[in-house]
C-alpha cells in the first residue's frame, strides 16, 4: 500500500476554483498588497483570536521581521531550542544577534526550567517553538520573561490553532510568526507567511517595514524592506482558511489513532506526553522508536513515506561550529533525534492506511 506523506495532489485535485480566482486577479491587476491580502489579515486575526494579523513573504520572515520590530539586533543574544528547523535559528542569525540555546522536554519543546540559566547580560529576547503544533510552555516561558525584561517572539510556524488552556498561541509573545508552506494545515501555493500580535504598535511597525518603509508612495518613514504577501498567495489562503477547523480536526483524529494503535509497543514506542489542557495541532506525528534507521528503510520498502524531522540537532550543523557547542551539551535533544520518526498524519490519509502504517510497524517489532 503507498502511503504518501504530501497529500497536495488530493487537495488540489479540483484546481478549477482556485484558477477562477487567480484569472480574477489577473483581470483586476490587483497585484501587491491587494483587497485579497487584507481579506486574509483579517481573516486570520479572527482565526487566532487577536486584533492584528500582517502577511509576508514567508514563515522565516515572520520571524525575521518580528525581532528586528521588537528591537533585537547585533550584540543581542536570544535564546531557543536547538531541535527545530533552521528557519529559527537562520532568523536569529539574520538579526545580527547570536543563538543561545537550552534543551527541549519530553514534548520536543523548550525546557523552560533551564531558560533562566542560559540568560546573561546581553540576552535581549526567547524564541520559544510550537514544534509539531504542540505549544511550548508558554505561561511558564512569560513569568520568566517578565522578571527578566526579556521579548518573547512565538515560532508558531507549525501551530495554527494550537492553544493552551484554550488561549491560541499568540497570546503570550509580542508577536507569534505563522508559515503558510504547502505542507501546513493552512497553506499555499509556495512560499508565505503571517505575523499576528495584540499589540496595534507593533502591527504598525511590521506594515510600514514589510513594505519598504513606504508611509506612501512617497513618503518613506524608515528603511524596509521587501517581504509582502503575494495577492494570488492570498488568494489560495482566503479559499482554505474556512477549511482549516476541519483540516485541522482531521489531523487530530488521525494522531489519535496512531497514539491508540501503538500504546502496546511501548518497549519499542515511544509516544509524547499528551497534555489534556494542550490542544496539540499535528503539524507532524512525531513519536521515538527503537532502531530507527532500520524501521525508516523498512517503512519505505512497504511504500510508506515515514521522515525523521530532524535527524541533526542544530547545534551540530556545521553552521553552527562558531558557537562552540558540542554533544552531549543537550542530550535529550540528541537523543530524541537519534530516534524520532515522523508518520504521515494528513487530513487526506484514510483510516485503512494508518491502520496499514500500525501493522506495518507492529509487525517490524515483533519479528
Amino acid at each position: 500500500m503507498r502511503v504518501r506523506y504530501s497529500y497536495l495532489h488530493q487537495q488540489f485535485a479540483e484546481s478549477e476554483p482556485y484558477l477562477d480566482d487567480i484569472r480574477g486577479l489577473v483581470e483586476s491587476g490587483d497585484f501587491t498588497l491587494g483587497a485579497a491580502v487584507d481579506q486574509f489579515e483579517e481573516r486570520f486575526a479572527e482565526v487566532c483570536d487577536l486584533p492584528y494579523a500582517v502577511g509576508v513573504g514567508s514563515g522565516t520572515d515572520a520571524l525575521i521581521l518580528s525581532m528586528r520590530m521588537a528591537g533585537i539586533g547585533h550584540g543581542d543574544e536570544v535564546i531557543t531550542t536547538p531541535n527545530t528547523f533552521t528557519a529559527t535559528v537562520g532568523a536569529i542569525v539574520a538579526t545580527g544577534a547570536k543563538p543561545v540555546f537550552v534543551d527541549n522536554d519530553e514534548h520536543y519543546t523548550i525546557n523552560p526550567e533551564l531558560i533562566s540559566a542560559a540568560i546573561t547580560s546581553r540576552t535581549k529576547g526567547i524564541l520559544p517553538v510550537h514544534l509539531t503544533g504542540h505549544p511550548a510552555d508558554m505561561p511558564r516561558i512569560m513569568e520568566i520573561a517578565n522578571k527578566n525584561n526579556l521579548v518573547v517572539i512565538e515560532d508558531a510556524a507549525q501551530s495554527i490553532l494550537a492553544s493552551i488552556d484554550g488561549k491560541h498561541v499568540g497570546h503570550w509573545g509580542e508577536t507569534a510568526a505563522f508559515s503558510l508552506h504547502p505542507l501546513k494545515n493552512l497553506n499555499v501555493w509556495g512560499d508565505g507567511g503571517i505575523i499576528a500580535t495584540r499589540s496595534k504598535e507593533m502591527y504598525d511597525k511590521l506594515k510600514l517595514y514589510r513594505n519598504h518603509g513606504l508611509e506612501t508612495r512617497d513618503n518613506i518613514t524608515v528603511f524596509g524592506v521587501n517581504s509582502r504577501l503575494d495577492s494570488l498567495q492570498a488568494l489560495v489562503a482566503n479559499r482554505l482558511i474556512d477549511q482549516v477547523h476541519e483540516i485541522t480536526d482531521s489531523r487530530i483524529a488521525n494522531a489519535h489513532r496512531y497514539d491508540k494503535g501503538f500504546s502496546r509497543l511501548g518497549e519499542w514506542v515511544v509516544i509524547p506526553p499528551r497534555s489534556p489542557n494542550v490542544k496539540q495541532v499535528y503539524h507532524t506525528y512525531v513519536i521515538q522508536v527503537a532502531d530507527r534507521d532500520a524501521l525508516v528503510d523498512h517503512l519505505k520498502q512497504l511504500g510508506v513515506d515515514a521522515k525523521v524531522h530532524y535527524p541533526t540537532p542544530l547545534h551540530l550543523q556545521p553552521a553552527a561550529d562558531y558557537l562552540g557547542y558540542k554533544s552531549g551539551d543537550f542530550p535529550l535533544c540528541e537523543e530524541h533525534c537519534k530516534t524520532i520518526i515522523s508518520l504521515p498524519v494528513h487530513q487526506h490519509i484514510t483510516e485503512d492506511e494508518i491502520d496499514f502504517v500500525i501493522d506495518s510497524i507492529t509487525k517490524f517489532y515483533e519479528r
